[in-house]
């Protein structure tokens, strides 16, 4: 029956990407440092200033990955509590079925009940007819026994489902609880960030982020896709894909050279690092795990010296950044916050590993 239906739960990560990207686009943070103070660091020269940043967006990356796994279990505990609840509810309507038809059972023995069956025998105008209809009542009864033992089962089956969603909705609240700890570590190392920046002139700051936007040359050139396409050819030179669906994953990640740097965003109009290889790939007609740890055993592994354009190139020794290789030894990434998406030399990074996924 529909009212034993569960109302559905707002989706886990309901407009946290949203939220994500109005923290990570908002301007210069006022509040209060992520380890508890506000204070500028005094005497950094700009080299300096542009080291810590880049470790913390680096560490702010190590947070999104985890939030971006975190997100995906979420979602995928709640689907699967979604599912047993929907599977209980089912249930109970077909057991309430079944106890009903027990009731209309036993009220119909209650009325024709009462004489002892010898009695009944002894008084019957005609005994043998009695006699067939006593083997039909025996028929029945042991009909009702298998309905009383099918109710029994279902019961227990449904009890099985509700101890299983406990199980899932603990899983889903524990999982919600470490989104909001990532999700405070990333604001926090960003806002530090954004607070370093803000001590240089402003000279300095645009200069940070137009050698984020050259270090690629010309295939980096903020909002111009064509250009950047171009650009992102130019760098693979005559280097061809294995294959047509990794061409694909490289065209869509050169349509979106200039496209902005949100964490936890997977498209179409921002990206982190991992979101832009799983739309990739996604326009390709291939699903990629959410997350850099788990999309570089997406594939089978190739030594950086066998690289060819499509594969995936990890970054780091906690596998926290990824790109897709265009050849010549550059990629196309969603580095941070500072810059868009950009072709890049790969050697720019800690090299980590690389996965050909098709």
């Amino acid at each position: 029956m529909a009212a034993h239906r569960k109302p559905r739960q707002r989706s886990a990560g309901g407009n946290t990407v949203r939220t994500a990207a109005t923290i990570a686009l908002a301007g210069a943070a006022t509040a209060t440092g992520f380890d508890g103070t506000g204070h500028a660091e005094p005497n950094l020269t700009p080299a300096q200033v542009k080291a810590k940043v880049d470790k913390l967006y680096q560490e702010a990356e190590v947070a999104t990955e985890k939030y971006n796994g975190a997100k995906e279990k979420a979602e995928a505990a709640e689907e699967r509590l979604r599912t047993l609840r929907d599977e209980a509810a089912r249930k109970t309507d077909k057991l309430n079925s079944a106890r009903d038809a027990l009731g209309s059972m036993a009220a119909a023995q209650y009325r024709d009940g009462g004489l002892d069956p010898a009695l009944q025998l002894a008084l019957s105008d005609d005994p043998d007819r009695y006699l067939e209809g006593a083997e039909f009542v025996e028929r029945a009864g042991t009909r009702q026994a298998a309905s009383v033992a099918s109710v029994r089962r279902q019961l227990r089956e449904i009890e099985q489902l509700r101890g299983a969603a406990h199980i899932e909705l603990a899983s889903l609240t524990s999982r919600q609880a470490e989104l909001k700890r990532h999700k405070k570590t990333i604001t926090g190392k960003l806002d530090a960030a954004r607070r370093l920046l803000a001590q240089l002139p402003p000279e300095e700051r645009a200069g940070d982020v137009q050698r984020a936007s050259r270090s690629a040359g010309s295939g980096a050139r903020d909002g111009l896709t064509a250009a950047g396409t171009a650009g992102a050819a130019g760098a693979a030179g005559n280097v061809q894909a294995p294959n047509s669906r990794a061409a694909a994953a490289v065209s869509y990640a050169s349509s979106k050279l200039g496209s902005p740097y949100v964490w936890g965003a997977t498209g179409p109009d921002a990206f982190d690092c991992s979101g832009l290889m799983q739309a990739a790939y996604r326009s390709a007609g291939i699903s990629l795990p959410r997350t850099t740890y788990a999309q570089i055993d997406a594939g089978r592994r190739v030594a950086r010296s066998e690289l060819l354009p499509g594969d995936l190139v990890f970054f780091y020794s906690a596998i926290s950044h990824v790109g897709i290789y265009i050849g010549n030894g550059q990629m196309i990434h969603a580095p941070n916050p500072s810059a868009p998406v950009r072709v890049a030399p790969i050697d720019e990074m800690p090299f980590a590993g690389a996965t050909r996924v098709v």
